[in-house]
């Protein structure tokens, strides 16, 4: 079939597209050899632990007090998206509040470590690490402050922290891989020092924090294209760096979907477009993708776990320029401080 090209745009396009096909196929050739050199994109898929407001129903708000309470259906969606992953060549990095270890039942969190997915801390009631009283690091402790009365918020946190860690090994016999804040920040932990040298205490070498700020849109309208290029956009300031106290941050990619579907009312159609949007931009740069959701929230929004398997599609189609890791695999490849 001969193609005529009488737009001269269309002409220039054409022969420069020629230009470089013939250049790729010459002795592996230039971009051949760009794309040789290009880091293989890391993308991440990971679940919290946790039970959401607004969930599994609108104006349901016990949950702040009872973070780790999960019910049936969050439990049997982690299970089933553990085993949806393994399936597929990857993996799953889960981050525990530990409270759950508390339930009667955790042989469901022991069959994902039994599965090979790592399992990180989440604290264990769910507490802001940028928190400056005792009432504002969790809703628990304004209702119930005997439970922290006298104790200091570093004092709260450490023990928060220190308390996960134990309950995950003792009750469950799972070591513990990583560390991600309740909450994200959109500077992380810089200029935290003291938060920094806290987790390193605790034998953390990265840390999951920051969430980069992005547009949402209107709620309960579709996101324009303005929105969809800032979600993209954001990507770029949610790439993993080194803290000058060594300590690694490996953000979460926007958007959430407690940001999408409780915040702003998405339909799932909207989020898996913003999904696809921003994996496709990392994978086209050899970055790093972190997609930050809750099994409480998906288990009603995204029931057949279409994002998930959307994301492990994009993996695929990108064959050998981009895999799917936990965030321990990716701190190890987060370069180490010029001195």
């Amino acid at each position: 079939m001969q193609v005529k090209l009488n737009n001269p745009i269309s002409r220039r396009r054409f022969l420069a597209g020629s230009l470089a096909a013939g250049l790729a196929t010459t002795n592996g050739g230039p971009l051949v050899a760009a794309r040789r050199q290009r880091p293989k994109a890391q993308i991440a898929i990971t679940l919290d632990l946790e039970m959401s407001r607004h969930y599994p129903k609108r104006g349901l708000t016990e949950w702040d007090y009872q973070k780790g309470n999960l019910d049936q259906a969050t439990k049997e969606y982690s299970v089933k998206a553990g085993e949806l992953v393994k399936k597929r060549g990857g993996v799953l990095h889960y981050f525990c509040v530990g409270r759950v270890l508390e339930q009667p039942d955790v042989s469901w969190l022991q069959k994902l470590d039994q599965l090979g997915h790592p399992i990180g801390n989440h604290t264990y009631d769910h507490v802001n690490l940028r928190a400056t009283t005792p009432a504002m690091a969790q809703f628990r402790f304004q209702r119930s402050p005997w439970l922290v009365k006298g104790k200091t918020v570093p004092e709260i946190l450490r023990e928060n922290i220190r308390l996960t860690t134990i309950a995950l090994k003792e009750r469950a016999k799972i070591d513990v891989n990583g560390f991600r804040t309740p909450g994200g920040f959109r500077d992380a932990l810089n200029g935290r020092a003291d938060l920094q040298h806290l987790l390193m205490e605790q034998k953390f070498s990265w840390v999951s924090s920051k969430y980069p700020r992005h547009a949402y849109g209107t709620p309960k309208e579709r996101p324009t294209e303005d929105v969809y290029q800032s979600i993209v956009d954001a990507q770029q300031q949610a790439q993993p760096f080194r803290y000058p106290s060594g300590l690694i941050e490996i953000p979460m990619s926007p958007i959430s979907d407690v940001g999408a579907f409780r915040s702003t009312f998405w339909k799932l159609d909207y989020f898996l477009e913003a999904i696809t949007r921003a994996v496709r931009s990392v994978i086209a740069r050899g970055q790093v993708f972190d997609f930050l959701a809750h099994p409480s929230c998906l288990v009603v929004e995204d029931p057949e776990m279409k994002t998930i398997e959307r994301i492990m599609d994009l993996v695929a189609d990108a064959g050998d320029q981009a895999e799917i890791v936990g965030l321990d695999t990716i701190a190890k490849r987060v370069p180490l401080l010029k001195r």
